[in-house]
């Protein structure tokens, strides 16, 4: 017999670092597309952000190392779960816009998928990377190399997970990353110094297409976003 044919997904990258607003704003457009239309392809969005802090809905700004009303570097309080984080260039940002209905319809599995999807490239690296009970992200020898943190709107996801590939970790010193203040942050540069996060990009996104058995393709000329 022969197999499905896998859905689409229509890949955005940006290669130039894009400021956290535009790429929020792209994602909104893309959750409202598929919205109005639920049969719609999904989309996934693959960046690096500007140097910025985010907070997650819920978020307590007592992990902030810093006045929130003066911060160091752009603050944005957004509508994912989860709590403070840190973007910047080096550090890989997917997010995947996809109707969750297709893909289990449950949030904890979606965030577990996002998860092994790390864990799935680390593997192909030779690093045995892994999760710790009742938290969210993926872990290497007690390192946060990974963040994650999704919203939805009836089942249409937004943002995603972060990886930590050659940044510097200087700027999550201004904060309590994910409101753990007991496990440190680490990138992947500090395992295997040769790699940049160019050279992970399309090895994150097979693995991702992988585990959510898509077919990433370009967008059409008609399928645009502008400003980022």
């Amino acid at each position: 017999m022969t197999p499905a044919p896998k859905p689409d997904a229509i890949l955005f990258e940006a290669v130039d670092p894009v400021p956290f607003p535009a790429a929020w704003a792209a994602q909104r457009r893309l959750q409202r597309r598929l919205l109005q239309d639920p049969a719609a392809a999904g989309a996934l969005l693959l960046l690096e952000h500007e140097p910025c802090y985010t907070l997650g809905r819920g978020a307590a700004t007592t992990h902030l190392r810093f006045d929130p009303a003066s911060p160091p570097l752009p603050l944005h309080r957004i509508d994912r779960g989860g709590e403070v984080t840190h973007h910047l260039p080096g550090q890989l940002v997917l997010y995947p816009v996809l109707n969750l209905q297709r893909h289990g319809g449950d949030l904890h599995l979606y965030l577990r998928l996002l998860e092994q999807v790390v864990i799935d490239l680390l593997a192909t690296l030779g690093l045995e990377a892994g999760r710790i009970e009742g938290l969210t992200g993926v872990w290497l020898e007690g390192r946060k190399l990974a963040a994650i943190g999704v919203g939805a709107r009836r089942w249409i996801s937004q943002h995603g997970l972060a990886l930590n590939v050659d940044c510097s970790l200087e700027g999550f010193s201004a904060i309590v990353p994910c409101g753990i203040p007991d496990r440190p942050v680490g990138r992947l540069a500090d395992w295997r110094p040769e790699l940049t996060a160019a050279d992970l990009r399309q090895p994150l996104l097979a693995r991702f297409a992988e585990r959510f058995q898509l077919r990433l393709r370009p967008p059409t000329a008609q399928e645009t976003l502008e400003g980022w």
